[in-house]
């Protein structure tokens, strides 16, 4: 409070201080000099500068500036007087001429040449210059000859508080996570203020909050702002519109002020949960839908933001946990569920999982708010489709004997409708299949039967292509491979494997051979082929000639050999 109220009185009596230097500028010689800056007054000024000179002769020290002060901003209908040089060797004979030069010297300070009066002709402004240095001489006004040597002196401006405080770099905007505790800093303002900052307290500067509170709060003396109310939510509020004044005088009655504008936005953390719009869903999807097919979306909503709102889902519970999968949709954070395995209505026609979604990225200072996360019940009704018919079998093998009479039953294929109608099955060939309709096909109950011979040595498979149709929809088809073997029967005789042509000579000897023969048979039996060889009949009498199993093959021997 003592310094408050000291401040107070500084502020009251600066302006009147100022003024009397005003109207009574303070004169400051150098002792080295005889000439004096004499106040504009009576000769009683004169006698107390003269008293005041001979105190400042008799010190060592010596003055080193001479200064005179003129107040900015002053105006009036007359130049402003600022002072008055004067020599002693003035006799006041108006023989002595004082010259002004320097900064300003005769456009904005103008000198009496017989008085040494110095008038400052215009307004001045500290904020543009402070000070001008100027030098003062006196010399014989009939011979111009210096009387002394020059004597150099500064003029300085007095500020006045002319100029409000301005904050160059707003408006401004700024973050702070919400949910912060009570001096969380959030930024720092800065205001300029033109005035002169030792001078008095024109660029003193204090800063307040005129709109912000009870939110936010501002250091007077820093201007650091800072939260002043704790857990501020940004799911209630995201952002606030703070005005800041910048006032100086130290924040005093008549000081001039300026404002400016702090937007802060409160970024998010992770301090909500997941949670499910509702808490059981119901979907139904066709028993023929295709596998990794969509069949239902669910949503976890977060009130949170950006990656604090990112959830995963899982299937933690229910009879479908094999069959169905749920994964996260990157960019509506939905939870989608697919089947994994092939859905059967006449098997099972519902599923119930529960499924549960989880914030991926938990902030620890609001685990104790938890648990993150939460779970909702998903009813999955099969609906019945009209699939196709259903084959006994994925592939047939048949096998038949190639002197199969005609329609003789080869074998049969059968099929059903999956359906619960379960509708009639017509059964036919695949003509593409069976271009030479060597089959045909009880188109009732499936049973295959030979249509021409067959002869395996010509063609020993043949694959054709059974079709299956329901008799209600002829849209709903089904084929099935049905390979056929055709079995061998013993129906060719052997052949020799190539013409033979012998030759002897006349010279031959009993036992020598004279050809290796063998045959071959188109026949396959089991067992391989076994053949007996003999000479024609017409040679059977033939003492000249046998024929001999040896190793598997005969060879025909010379018996004797007749010379005629």
């Amino acid at each position: 409070m003592p310094e408050r109220l000291t401040e107070m009185l500084m502020d009251t009596w600066t302006p009147l201080i100022i003024l009397w230097i005003t109207v009574l500028p303070s004169i400051y010689m150098a002792p080295m000099n005889q000439s004096q800056v004499l106040p504009s007054g009576s000769s009683t000024g004169l006698k107390r500068l003269t008293e005041e000179q001979r105190i400042l002769n008799r010190s060592k020290r010596g003055w080193v500036w001479n200064q005179m002060f003129v107040l900015e901003e002053f105006s009036g209908p007359e130049p402003i007087l600022v002072g008055r040089l004067h020599t002693d060797l003035d006799p006041g004979s108006s023989k002595i001429k004082y010259i002004l030069s320097g900064d300003g010297a005769g456009t904005i300070f103008v000198i009496n040449d017989k008085t040494g009066d110095i008038h400052a002709m215009k307004r001045l402004d500290r904020e543009e210059k402070a000070e001008y240095t100027l030098t003062a001489q006196a010399v014989d006004r009939d011979t111009n000859k210096p009387l002394e040597p020059p004597s150099e002196f500064i003029i300085k401006v007095q500020d006045i508080n002319d100029n409000a405080p301005e904050f160059v770099d707003g408006p401004y905007h700024a973050t702070v996570p919400e949910m912060s505790v009570v001096g969380t800093f959030v930024t720092k303002v800065t205001a300029t203020d033109a005035d002169d900052p030792v001078y008095g307290n024109s660029a003193k500067l204090v800063y307040s909050i005129l709109e912000g509170q009870p939110y936010f709060s501002i250091e007077p003396h820093t201007a650091i702002i800072k939260t002043a109310l704790p857990n501020m939510d940004r799911e209630a509020k995201e952002e606030y519109f703070v005005v800041i004044q910048a006032k100086d005088m130290g924040g005093h009655m008549g000081g001039l002020s300026g404002t400016t504008t702090v937007t802060i936005t409160l970024t998010d953390v992770n301090d909500n949960p997941p949670k499910f719009a509702q808490s059981l869903y119901h979907f139904s999807v066709m028993e023929d839908v295709a596998l990794g097919e969509p069949i239902g979306r669910v949503k976890a909503n977060d009130l949170d933001i950006g990656e604090n709102a990112k959830s995963s889902y899982d299937i933690i519970e229910g009879d479908g946990m094999d069959i169905f999968e749920i994964t996260t949709d990157a960019q509506t954070q939905d939870g989608v569920i697919r089947v994994r395995k092939p859905l059967d209505f006449e098997t099972k026609k519902s599923y119930t999982l529960k499924v549960e979604a989880a914030n991926i990225h938990i902030d620890p200072r609001f685990i104790s708010g938890g648990p993150f996360k939460d779970t909702a019940t998903v009813k999955i009704v099969v609906e019945d489709a009209d699939e196709p018919p259903v084959f006994s079998s994925p592939t047939y093998l048949l096998e038949v004997h190639e002197n199969a009479a005609i329609n003789s039953v080869i074998g049969q294929v059968t099929a059903h409708d999956p359906d619960v109608s379960s509708s009639p099955i017509r059964f036919s060939i695949d003509r593409h299949t069976d271009l030479e309709r060597q089959f045909n096909i009880n188109a009732e109950d499936g049973k295959i039967t030979l249509a021409t011979p067959l002869d395996r040595e010509t063609n020993m498979w043949h694959n054709i292509t059974i079709v299956a149709t329901e008799t209600r929809n002829h849209s709903q088809v089904s084929r099935v491979p049905v390979t056929i073997k055709v079995l061998d029967v013993d129906d060719n005789a052997p052949e020799f494997a190539s013409e033979h042509e012998a030759f002897l000579c006349e010279n031959g000897k009993p036992g020598q051979v004279i050809q290796i023969v063998s045959a071959v048979d188109k026949d396959d039996p089991k067992n391989g082929h076994y053949f007996l060889y003999s000479l024609l009949p017409e040679m059977i009498n033939n003492p000249n000639f046998t024929i001999k199993k040896n190793e598997g093959r005969y060879k025909m021997y010379v018996i004797c050999v007749i010379f005629t």
